[in-house]
């Protein structure tokens, strides 16, 4: 429910129609600061430094997006967006510590130590011909073309993102019924949702990420058209559906979005191989474990512990794994290096829908193809792999397998039983117990031989 005592009644522009884009919105309402509940108090002291010196500077500067709506619902912002009608390069002249980045979109990035507060321009309405470009399914590539706050209103995605905080007289500016919207739950597209989705597919997920964040409900207009155009998302770059898809799995709330973007039929566009794996033994295994593992993701965001994608893709992609695996084995090839083929073969049929970075997919790899060596808790096996680097991931991999009734829970009993002895500390020098300790060659160092003359130096 929206904090504050604004419970005004109806927008002036009808929840029923939805907002013509062709035209700038030019009668919004106007919350005053008496009738919400944002505080400067709750606002990062660098967004605020944004805010005014914009301002200062004698330019429009308004708080805008998830934190206007996240501080509404009484929630944390995670991040402070700001748009303004001064253009990148003004921006970068009134800021030092600015640079620009973006093609589709050029963005201007102000840096306080850590903290980034993107500031944005502006953006028309309707883009020029020759300052926009889309491909033939309506994707827009190229979109640098500046317009009024009314227009950019317009250009926002969801409704209860076209909130606007003036800095000038801290009143809250709803251009679409974004209000009235935060106080029913429910998530509606601006414009036409067909057309929106043709021009950036990501919008689909992005609606299944608000919907599991805020536990909002999608409008009929917004979800309808998805399962039609769920294939968009085959166009979007891989790279940058991996940064969607930290977005809806590690920040708390991975279960729901796992939920939502099946019932969508989005999940199977992301992770082909595990959605055919899903829809087969849909109350086994498999859902058990992915439903287990992004718990613990959850559980480790809510308590504040570190969480990394190696793990989370490991978990998503076990079963592909395993099922392949078992393929190869039946074709005669030996357990390991089924695994490690299996491995191979549905890593490289992921990147084609989700780029993962090496620096995950090589722990990713290491994480399955040391489960076969838990099975071995004889002499001086169980010390050499406890002293594998990636032994703890691998361990807590093993736990969710017994958890999720894949891997025999007595054995991971075992591997906790062993850590708890303190062996894994001695273990983790790699050297077997019982090795003589080697003697130190007198008289220090080895000294180096003089290199011999006439080697061709000068």
């Amino acid at each position: 429910m929206v904090c504050g005592r604004w419970r005004g009644g109806r927008c002036i522009i009808a929840r029923l129609l939805q907002p013509d884009r062709s035209q700038p919105i030019t009668n919004p309402t106007i919350i005053p600061r008496d009738q919400h509940c944002i505080s400067r108090a709750n606002i990062s002291n660098a967004a605020l430094k944004v805010l005014y010196r914009l301002k200062d500077a004698g330019y429009e500067a308004y708080l805008v997006g998830g934190g206007v709506r996240d501080l509404l619902l009484g929630r944390e912002p995670k991040d402070f967006d700001v748009a303004t009608n001064a253009t990148p390069e003004q921006v970068k002249e009134t800021f030092r510590n600015c640079r620009l980045i973006g093609r589709r979109f050029r963005l201007a990035h102000v840096r306080f130590g850590r903290e980034i507060i993107e500031v944005a321009t502006f953006r028309a309405a309707q883009p020029s011909p020759d300052a926009a470009s889309s491909n033939g399914q309506g994707m827009i590539l190229r979109d640098n073309v500046y317009g009024t706050i009314e227009e950019d209103a317009l250009r926002r995605d969801f409704t209860v993102n076209a909130l606007y905080y003036d800095i000038r007289d801290f009143s809250v500016i709803d251009y679409a019924g974004g209000m009235e919207d935060l106080h029913n739950g429910f998530l509606r597209l601006m414009g036409d949702p067909e057309t929106r989705y043709r021009e950036d597919p990501v919008r689909m997920l992005r609606a299944a990420r608000f919907a599991a964040k805020l536990g909002f409900v999608l409008s009929p207009e917004t979800e309808a058209p998805i399962a039609a155009l769920a294939g968009l998302l085959g166009e979007v770059p891989a790279a940058r559906l991996f940064e969607e898809v930290l977005k809806l799995f590690m920040t708390g709330h991975s279960v729901a979005s796992f939920e939502k973007l099946r019932h969508f039929g989005l999940f199977g566009q992301l992770f082909p191989d595990t959605e055919a794996a899903l829809a087969t033994e849909e109350a086994g295994f498999p859902h058990t474990m992915v439903l287990k593992g992004l718990e613990n993701t959850d559980a480790r965001v809510t308590s504040g512990k570190p969480v990394t994608p190696a793990f989370l893709f490991a978990v998503l992609l076990w079963e592909p794994v395993r099922l392949r695996t078992r393929q190869y084995e039946a074709e005669g090839i030996a357990p390991y290096a089924a695994l490690q083929a299996a491995s191979s073969d549905i890593i490289e049929r992921q990147l084609g829908r989700v780029a993962i970075p090496r620096r995950f997919s090589t722990p990713m790899r290491e994480i399955w193809t040391l489960q076969p060596r838990f099975q071995h808790t004889k002499g001086k096996r169980p010390q050499r792999l406890a002293g594998h680097p990636r032994f703890r991931a691998a361990y807590d991999f093993l736990l969710l397998r017994a958890e999720a009734g894949e891997a025999d829970q007595a054995l991971a009993d075992w591997w906790t039983e062993f850590q708890g002895q303190g062996e894994v500390g001695d273990a983790s020098s790699g050297s077997d117990e019982g090795e003589k300790p080697r003697r130190r060659r007198r008289g220090g160092r080895r000294r180096r031989r003089k290199p011999a003359t006439g080697g061709g130096g000068e």
